[in-house]
């Protein structure tokens, strides 16, 4: 067994070693989506973690969900191949400790036993799957290190099948509690299929960002987010490949390079230029862009109206970008249960590069 079921990280089974070694320990995490399966080994150094070995892969486990209420078979077997390729890798590491999570997707398919049950069959990996308030947290354990010292925060991830808010408060000793989570099951995927019928590609964003910043609102007033705005208290944190694009291109890199985007300060008026850029490009140029590609340029006028919703509730002037998600959250998790004394302020430190005056 691969994985172990259980939000326990303590009772996580390692993979047998082949044979005695004294390898140094290391950990495992998988974070299944709704559009990508991502793997990241890694071993404890310092306060922080070495990164080890790392896989991505598009595999749309979510695609057709929301419509139908399963996960489909094409998707499943994208999802079992990617995962495969996971079980690959963690057999070069014996004795590596993991906890593979599920997210959205399984969360919302009725088929969702006999998926998880047919990924143990066929690679020997056990997911878990995690609801929207244990993924929130995990997600804002990996992004704390970026959070300055202002007392509130939105810390936001826009993924395949859901996109998650959470309302920070911020204590002066670095403390982080959530004051409320908000979980909307509207991602990148999901509101791609939902808007297909919509021609007009303008018209198309303006009535996705819509529908997303009705969603908010409520969550938004509740919490009197807007009374303190003007005052500098409040921070915003991004984490998911749409942010992380964004930056990029703001960035003007030439290929993608997560040290210069994880930590970097991005304007809101450089969202706003990419956002106007990405609805000029054409098919093709998305595809060929170098922090896009091919596997995800479709999905990004749904990641880009998603973003753009929320910064019309929070109009602040700019937000951390965080590459950094679940799977660090998760590696802290098993890495202090096995007793190692890991800050998350040292977990994957980067110091993002200064984005240019326009884009």
């Amino acid at each position: 067994m691969l994985g172990a079921s259980g939000h326990n990280p303590a009772g996580v089974s390692a993979v047998k070693p082949r044979s005695l070694s004294s390898h140094p320990p290391l950990f495992g995490a998988i974070d299944l989506g709704s559009s990508n399966c991502r793997l990241l080994v890694a071993r404890p150094c310092n306060s922080g973690f070495k990164v080890v070995d790392a896989f991505s892969r598009v595999v749309r486990l979510g695609e057709g969900v929301r419509e139908k209420g399963y996960l489909c078979q094409g998707a499943m077997d994208r999802a079992i191949e990617a995962l495969r390729i996971c079980a690959k890798k963690l057999r070069k590491h014996p004795g590596i400790k993991l906890r593979a999570v599920a997210t959205e997707a399984c969360r919302s398919a009725d088929n969702r036993d006999d998926f998880i049950h047919q990924v143990e069959a066929e690679t020997g990996i056990t997911l878990d799957i995690i609801n929207a308030e244990e993924e929130s947290r995990l997600a804002l354990q990996a992004c704390s290190a970026l959070l300055d010292d202002r007392p509130y925060a939105i810390v936001f991830d826009i993924g395949g099948g859901s996109t998650e808010i959470c309302w920070i408060k911020v204590a002066q000793t670095g403390e982080t509690r959530c004051i409320e989570t908000l979980s909307m099951p509207c991602g990148v995927l999901c509101l791609t299929e939902r808007y297909a019928s919509v021609e007009n590609r303008r018209d198309r964003f303006e009535a996705m960002r819509s529908e997303i910043r009705e969603r908010l609102e409520d969550f938004a007033q509740r919490n009197c987010c807007s009374d303190i705005l003007d005052d500098n208290k409040v921070q915003m944190i991004g984490t998911s490949g749409t942010v992380t694009t964004f930056c990029g291109i703001a960035l003007g890199l030439e290929r993608y390079e997560r040290h210069k985007v994880d930590g970097s300060d991005l304007r809101f008026d450089d969202a706003e230029r990419v956002t106007e850029l990405l609805l000029r490009m054409e098919a093709d140029k998305r595809k060929g862009h170098p922090c896009i590609g091919n596997q995800r340029a479709e999905l990004m006028d749904a990641g880009a109206a998603i973003f753009a919703a929320i910064r019309d509730i929070w109009p602040l002037a700019t937000l951390k970008v965080a590459d950094r998600g679940l799977r660090e959250g998760i590696l802290v998790d098993l890495m202090r249960a096995d007793g190692h004394a890991i800050d998350p302020c040292e977990a994957r430190r980067h110091i993002g590069a200064r984005i240019p005056a326009s884009v």
